[in-house]
Parts: C-alpha cells; structure tokens; sequence
C-alpha cells in the first residue's frame, strides 16, 4: 500500500481514485508510470494517485460541458 498522498483527506478517496484509474487503465487508457506491463492495473493505479498524476475528482461538483448540454435542451 502506498502512503496517502497529502492533497486526499481520506483511504477512502484514495482507494476511489485508484479503483476508477484501474478501470481506465484496463479499456486501454495509457499508463502514466514507468513498466506498467508487468503489474496488475490496480497497482499501477495506487501508484499513479500516490504520485499524484491522477487528479481528484469530486462527483458534487458539476463540469462546464454538463451545464451547457442541460441548456441546450
């Protein structure tokens, strides 16, 4: 396990980031560390967040593009 990065208040939203960043990494999304072929995509993604190459996420807050499509119809 990695150590919880300064910028997360929580296990909990490491785990979340990492678990979404797996899901990314196994639909072919590219691997923002160094041989990630010989590790399982939920490692190579606890590393990435403890790295801090994943951004945070938070699903309360809604993007511009959602805004603009709610308007448009």
């Amino acid at each position: 396990m990695y150590k919880l990065p300064e910028n997360l208040e929580s296990k909990y939203r490491f785990v979340t980031l990492a678990s979404k960043r797996a899901e990314q990494l196994q639909v072919g999304a590219l691997a923002r560390v160094e041989n990630p072929q010989k590790r399982k995509t939920t490692v190579v993604a606890q590393e990435e967040v403890a790295k801090g190459f994943v951004g945070t996420y938070d699903p309360e807050v809604v993007e511009v593009d959602e805004v603009a499509e709610e308007e448009e119809e």
